[in-house]
């Protein structure tokens, strides 16, 4: 499962039972904590944000800035959830295991789009951008960039092998 879909699962988790469907980010942010903590609040206030700038080349439209630090979940992603799922949720907050609940993920994956002159490429599961002017250079920027964030992190703890692969696509427009 990708970062902004176990965001939006949780979010559903935590304002299904509220009548406006709204949550805080920092009950997201609770939530998941096998997850980098600055990559949930990146999803949440920019990734996944109707209403915040679009500073990303990928974004999803699950949620809506309502007031500082809260959000509400657009209508056309508002489902309940069964119980089961809520139990697990509940028993994920009160633990505290810094362990990822599911296996590892043993891939990262980017996006590279030719953006004027230069070619600028996205990882989609941490909050790392970057460019270069060939692709060659784009992809070494990218190996050198997700070095520096993940540098001193417990991989572990963010749900990541020790050496994760990256898989590059490289977007072209069809017409």
């Amino acid at each position: 499962m990708y970062v902004h879909q176990e965001i939006l699962e949780i979010a559903r988790h935590l304002a299904c039972d509220r009548g406006n469907w709204s949550f805080a980010l920092e009950e997201i942010v609770a939530a998941l904590p096998t997850l980098n903590q600055n990559t949930v609040r990146t999803h949440v206030v920019s990734r996944c944000c109707v209403n915040a700038p679009k500073n990303h080349l990928h974004k999803w439209d699950y949620f809506r800035r309502i007031g500082r630090g809260l959000y509400q979940i657009e209508v056309k992603y508002r489902r309940t959830t069964d119980r089961r799922s809520r139990r697990q949720l509940r028993g994920r907050q009160d633990s505290d295991r810094k362990q990822p609940t599911v296996g590892l993920r043993k891939t990262l994956h980017a996006v590279i789009q030719k953006d004027e002159g230069a070619y600028v490429v996205e990882c989609l599961e941490l909050p790392v951008v970057t460019q270069g002017h060939s692709l060659d250079e784009a992809v070494e920027n990218l190996r050198e960039a997700l070095m520096v964030h993940l540098e001193g992190e417990d991989l572990a703890a963010l749900g990541l092998v020790a050496h994760p692969d990256v898989q590059i696509s490289f977007e072209i427009p069809a017409g």
